[in-house]
């Protein structure tokens, strides 16, 4: 009984040590807080652009306007932007892959570029070289009839 309850105090003592005391470590310690560290709400509160948030260059924009404009026999001025922004694209699909095809597995800087015309939403992307194409969907015009989220196509 007396080994049994000495080897169960040496464990104890080997776990206390191991743990260390709280404060006592200085691997341990955190930092002390200083006048610029940041409260809770600063960490959790969503970062707002303060600028404009299209960022694809604006030749893509254009073409990809013009482009639909021509798809669907309207005048440019009836084609909204609704966003253009400079995007990675995880493959070589540029985010619309083709069935059957096979893509680099590369990451491609691009863009994207959401359109409006008459409450139908047309997606374009574009890589590199900045030639938007429309990455369709299973509808006949192509257009989506809500505005796809951020990441739905990567």
């Amino acid at each position: 009984m007396f080994e049994k309850r000495t080897v169960l105090l040496a464990v104890v003592a080997l776990v206390a040590a191991a743990c260390g005391e709280p404060g006592n470590s200085a691997d341990t310690a955190a930092p002390a807080p200083t006048s610029s560290t940041t409260t809770p709400l600063e960490t959790t509160m969503p970062q707002v652009p303060s600028s404009n948030p299209n960022t694809a260059p604006e030749t893509v924009t254009d073409k990809a306007v013009l482009d639909l404009a021509a798809r669907l026999k309207v005048s440019e001025d009836s084609v909204i932007v609704v966003a253009a922004e400079a995007v990675t694209w995880p493959d070589g699909s540029l985010g619309c892959p083709q069935p059957g095809m096979f893509y680099t597995q590369a990451l491609v800087d691009g863009s994207r570029v959401l359109l409006e015309v008459d409450g139908r939403t047309y997606v374009y992307h574009a890589g590199r070289d900045g030639e938007p194409f429309l990455c369709e969907s299973d509808e006949g015009d192509g257009g989506y009839d809500f505005a796809p989220p951020p990441g739905f196509d990567e």
